[in-house]
């Protein structure tokens, strides 16, 4: 069991989490996920974690993580 800590944007609300957490879950790999509104902590637990696949999925959700460059754009 793997686990990735990150930092997402935008996360101000119950919504946001929901959206991340329920959108996450469509990630191959992906056993569970914990978002916390305060700092927008995203930690992630799973198999063969792809930190690409899960980063592109927070971008697509509207939350791209803060300090990954790819997500930069």
């Amino acid at each position: 069991m793997d686990t990735l800590n990150l930092k997402a944007s935008n996360v101000k609300c119950g919504g946001c989490v929901s959206n991340i957490e329920n959108g996450l879950q469509d990630v191959e790999g992906i056993d569970a996920v914990s978002v916390t509104i305060d700092g927008g902590k995203v930690s992630i637990t799973g198999t063969n974690l792809n930190r690409d696949a899960i980063s592109n999925k927070l971008i697509e959700l509207g939350y791209p993580e803060q300090g990954y460059p790819e997500n930069a754009k």
